[in-house]
């Protein structure tokens, strides 16, 4: 199936899962992967995912504070993926973003990290399916339901 209104589109093939190695069409990713707490050399795909959800994250904030006219001087969001065992012996993920802006209020700050996570595509992909804590400054928002 194909998306018509497609804005951009990313192509990865990964080779041997979480053992072996993954590499985008382009080759400006190109990495060797490793199981977490192997200690061998690569990443994972839980880092992949931080990488990807905090670059996300952090861009969506952005473009709210531009359009609620909010200055803000700098962006940092921490991204924490865990991945966590269930009750049989599957997977599930979990999600900590941990969100600092530079330059806004407390209240400000929380108004803009929940409006973030309404327009997020990794918010919308994640809503429902994962846990996902929003914090600002190493707090939960009080906003959160």
């Amino acid at each position: 199936m194909r998306f018509v209104n497609s804005a951009y589109t990313a192509h990865a093939t990964t080779i041997a899962g979480r053992e072996g190695h993954s590499e985008t069409d382009d080759k400006q990713l190109s990495l060797n992967l490793s199981k977490p707490g192997s200690g061998k050399p690569g990443t994972n795909p839980e880092q992949l995912f931080a990488c990807g959800y905090s670059a996300c994250f952090g861009s969506a904030i952005d473009a709210v504070a531009k359009s609620q006219k909010v200055a803000v001087s700098e962006v940092k969001v921490k991204a924490e993926v865990a991945l966590n065992q269930d009750d049989n012996n599957g997977y599930f993920l979990s999600v900590v973003l941990n969100v600092s802006l530079a330059g806004v209020d407390k209240a400000t700050a929380e108004k803009l990290v929940e409006a973030a996570h309404q327009v997020c595509p990794y918010s919308k992909a994640t809503r429902g399916n994962i846990g996902v804590i929003l914090q600002v400054d190493n707090k939960p928002l009080s906003l959160a339901a």
